[in-house]
């Protein structure tokens, strides 16, 4: 039975009402989220917001390939390679410079890659472990790593191998004992430091250019 038309509802009454409800709830709910939790929202929003300002333009040469980038101040080498760069030889070991699994050159000097932040490296020139070999052709110092069995999980290989050719380009690898200091910055957990040590000292005694 409908009412009378001086009894009837406003025009939008019912959606005003649905929305009255629906705003009511969700104050509701709110009261009974954790106040940690609606921080945690509120950080992540921050920072997505703090990250679209913050980025800076960075220019630099990478196995000799010129990159424009924008990045995070706070990135460091190491994520750039890998995350924005997609060279994933560099490996994330320590992460504190401790075992020189992320070792690349810079201007030709090794470089713990996850103690340095990409934006200092502006105009620079950078070789990672996807850079020393001429197409199909190995670096001689891959080639010694492999004849002598440099690795074995191979995880800390790239960085053993870059930090190899330094040795020998910085002239300290004049005897085991100089090549075992230099190298030291390397750990190789399965401990397969004689082999590496006899790949450096044939590159070494044979001349090649590294």
């Amino acid at each position: 039975m409908s009412l009378p038309p001086d009894l009837e509802q406003p025009t939008g009454h019912d959606e005003s009402r649905r929305t009255f409800l629906k705003q009511s709830s969700l104050l509701t709910a709110l009261t009974f989220v954790p106040g940690p939790v609606v921080q945690a929202a509120t950080n992540e929003l921050d920072e997505k917001v703090a990250a679209a300002f913050e980025k800076v333009p960075l220019k630099l040469e990478v196995n000799g390939v010129k990159h424009k980038l924008s990045v995070e101040p706070r990135t460091t080498l190491l994520d750039l390679l890998r995350e924005n760069l997609h060279l994933t030889g560099t490996k994330k070991g320590c992460d504190y410079g401790q075992c020189g699994a992320c070792t690349v050159h810079i201007d030709g000097q090794r470089v713990n890659s996850c103690l340095s932040f990409a934006v200092m490296h502006e105009g620079k020139k950078i070789t990672t472990i996807e850079g020393l070999a001429e197409g199909d052709k190995l670096h001689p110092m891959q080639e010694a790593f492999v004849k002598h069995d440099g690795f074995q999980c191979g995880y800390c290989t790239p960085g053993q191998i870059m930090s190899a050719v330094a040795c020998v380009r910085e002239g300290h690898a004049g005897s085991e004992a100089e090549i075992r200091e230099y190298m030291s910055g390397n750990i190789c957990r399965c401990g397969a430091y004689s082999n590496i040590v006899a790949a450096i000292q044939e590159v070494k005694n044979g001349g090649q250019k590294v």
